[in-house]
């Protein structure tokens, strides 16, 4: 039987192109055991607001830590989702589906807010957005698939490899980026097929502020389309 497997960082509300990876995959492990780096998607993305696109970040405990994992990343002040929600509803109140979509989100990010770590409030959301796109898909966090320890000690290539036999894997899906650095033929002598996720012919949708910008938060999108934002994660044929 086959079986399509994405292993990926877990980012802070990512754009609709993470969201069609997940969507594309029979299980998805989340891979926090890794570094944490700064000025990334883990604790930040964008939004379009009337004089631009702006960065809503949550602020980490980072000063000092340049090793730590994004699983071991302490949020650094409580009250960051109610500064993203004044934002947002700034941002937002003249979108087409704000007033269906916008008490979820403030449920979402409040309840998200009452964690601790970086790692479970993306987790969280992760979750919560898929459901509302229709993504019915398994997420499991790299530590409930191999020891955690074990993970730290192996190089990018490896890790990802190993991850994938202990899943039952026969293909892997990864982002494009990573064709910098990963090495497919241990993949291939395993049985594994890799494959890169294409990115492009998204279509585009409603958009407030001006011209069209595809790369924003899954918000602007879900603010915009509404129920209809699960079919701007397929391209078209």
């Amino acid at each position: 039987m086959k079986k399509s497997v994405v292993i990926t960082q877990s980012n802070y509300i990512p754009w609709r192109g993470y969201f069609d990876m997940l969507r594309s995959a029979d299980q998805v492990i989340l891979l926090d055991s890794v570094q944490y780096t700064r000025r990334d998607w883990r604790n930040r993305n964008r939004i379009k607001t009337s004089n631009g696109p702006v960065w809503l970040t949550i602020p980490v405990e980072a000063k000092g830590r340049y090793n730590q994992a994004i699983d071991e990343t302490l949020i650094s002040d409580t009250d960051w989702a109610n500064s993203h929600l004044r934002s947002i509803e700034l941002a937002y109140r003249r979108a087409p589906h704000f007033n269906m979509i916008f008490p979820e989100l403030v449920d979402l990010l409040r309840d998200a807010a009452t964690e601790l770590y970086l790692t479970k409030v993306n987790e969280r959301l992760i979750r919560a957005i898929c459901q509302r796109l229709g993504i019915d898909v398994p997420i499991t966090r790299c530590s409930e698939v191999l020891d955690r320890v074990v993970l730290r000690t192996m190089e990018p290539t490896q890790r990802l490899l190993e991850l994938c036999l202990a899943s039952g894997a026969t293909r892997y899906l990864s982002g494009p980026a990573a064709k910098a650095y990963l090495d497919v033929s241990p993949f291939s002598q395993s049985g594994i097929e890799v494959d890169w996720m294409d990115y492009s012919g998204y279509s585009e949708y409603p958009q407030l502020w001006g011209g069209f910008d595809p790369t924003l938060s899954i918000i602007d999108l879900l603010l915009n389309t509404g129920l209809e934002a699960g079919s701007f994660l397929k391209r078209p044929l």
